[in-house]
Formats: structure tokens, C-alpha cells, sequence
């Protein structure tokens, strides 16, 4: 496996979707909307970004497969898949915050390898796997570390909707939150670059699909973190997800989800 053509494609994959989404940031635009029974809208950047990244698969690794939030699945035959959401956050992207992100992740048959989650309008980006684990940005280039926070008490939980799935999901969210220090909402895929960066100690979310979770996925456990399903199994296809600082954030908070059982 050529580890540098990997980050190289992937950094020029990020490079292009920033490129295109940028221009239409904070401009007037029309979003679609996805979801009839809800709102879950999509806009032309969306489409734009995840087109962008294609052409730069079929021009520098067209024996890979890509699985796209917006183009859906197309295969390969490396055993490799690349794993695109092009603008993971779009209701905070249409409404002008900068928590949305670019998500790129590598994976085999086993799960991500490799990730990115990219900012483009503030300019960090955080990359981790096959060896990596950094980020850069105003700041410069810094390495990732997870943080060693070990009580739920001194904990910082984030998750992108209060309402975080179902009735009963909600439930044990709520059981989590009664005991950290501090829980916030409506990051997007932000949320867990803070807690590859070390700024936070758990994400907690609900009803994902595998293009919203590979990237971070990849990242956290390179910055020293882990990501797991409600039950501590694989969460790669997407779910419910917990990500946590370190084992024992992590362990502490299975064992309130595993006593309020979800549907």
C-alpha cells in the first residue's frame, strides 16, 4: 500500500471540495430537501464537492470503490473504498455556521483505515491513520492527542441534535448527560475533530450512515480515542455511535446506554 499516494489523493480530494464549496458559502442558495417527513436538505455545493472528488478518484486511483452521500456506491477492484460526504452538516451550512465539514475516509474490508475531516472556512483540517495523526490550521501544524479526562463528571459530551434518534435513544442520551459536566449540541462532524484535538471527551449520536461516521472513525482512534456502536461493536456502516476520549470515558458510558435498551 502506497501511504503516500493515499494522503496525497486525499488532501487533493479535500483541496477540491474546498475549492468549490467555498464560493457558495454564506450565499443565497436553493437547498433541496431530502427527507419529506423531516427536513434534510442538500444543496448544489453537496453535489458539486462530491463530483470534484470523483474526477480525482478516476483520474489517480480508479481501481478503488467510493461510497458517496450523494452518488451513492461504485465499485472497485483494490479492496479499498473510499467513504465521501461532501458537506456533512448541511442544515449548518445553509444556515451559515462554520461546524459543517468535508468528511474523506479510506477503508478495507475491515473498516476505515484512513480519515480527514476538513474545515474549510475556518481552515483546519485533522487527518489520522496508516501512521498520522494531526491537524492543521491558523495555528499551524499540531499533533492530535485525545484527552485523559477519566470521570464522567469531568466530562464534555457533545451531540449534533437533542433530539438524537428515537424516543428510547433519547432516553439514554439524557441518562449520560445527567452526569457530565457539560453537554453542548449542533456541531456536526466538528464535534469530533474537538475530541481527536483534545478539547472534548465524548460524542454520542444516533442514526448515522457509514459516510457520516468512517472519516471520524479513523481519526479519533489515531488520535488515541475509540468509536464504537451502543454495545461496543464495530459502528463503520453507520447507527449509534459513541466516541470517546479513552477507555475508561468510554467504558463509563456503555454501562449507562447498556441499561436503557433501545429499540
Amino acid at each position: 500500500m502506497d501511504k503516500q499516494d493515499i494522503f496525497d489523493t486525499a488532501d487533493a480530494m479535500a483541496d477540491a471540495a474546498r475549492g468549490v464549496i467555498l464560493p457558495r458559502f454564506r450565499t443565497p442558495m436553493q437547498a433541496d430537501n431530502k427527507d419529506a417527513a423531516g427536513y434534510d436538505p442538500v444543496t448544489e455545493a453537496d453535489r458539486a464537492a462530491e463530483r470534484a472528488m470523483r474526477d480525482i478518484l478516476a483520474a489517480r486511483r480508479p481501481d478503488d470503490a467510493i461510497l458517496g452521500e450523494e452518488y451513492g456506491a461504485s465499485s472497485g477492484t483494490s479492496g479499498l473504498t473510499w467513504v465521501l460526504d461532501p458537506i456533512d452538516g448541511t442544515r449548518g451550512f445553509v444556515s451559515g455556521t462554520p461546524t459543517w465539514g468535508v468528511l474523506i475516509a479510506l477503508s478495507d474490508a475491515d473498516g476505515p483505515i484512513y480519515g480527514i475531516i476538513d474545515q474549510p472556512y475556518i481552515g483546519e483540517r485533522f487527518t489520522g491513520g496508516l501512521g498520522r495523526a494531526e491537524m492543521t490550521g491558523p495555528l499551524g501544524t499540531r499533533p492530535l492527542q485525545t484527552r485523559a479526562t477519566r470521570t464522567l463528571g469531568d466530562a464534555v459530551l457533545f451531540s449534533t441534535f437533542p433530539e438524537v434518534g428515537t424516543p428510547a435513544d433519547a432516553a439514554a442520551f439524557r441518562a449520560v448527560a445527567s452526569r457530565v459536566q457539560l453537554t453542548r449540541y449542533g456541531m456536526d462532524c466538528y464535534a469530533y475533530a474537538l475530541l481527536a484535538a483534545g478539547q472534548v471527551d465524548l460524542v454520542i449520536e444516533a442514526g448515522l450512515n457509514a459516510y457520516d461516521i468512517q472519516a471520524p472513525i479513523a481519526v479519533i482512534e489515531a488520535a488515541g480515542g475509540i468509536v464504537t456502536d451502543w454495545q461496543g461493536g464495530p459502528v463503520h456502516d453507520g447507527g449509534r455511535a459513541v466516541a470517546a476520549a479513552n477507555p475508561q470515558i468510554h467504558a463509563a458510558a456503555l454501562d449507562i446506554l447498556a441499561r436503557h435498551p433501545v429499540e
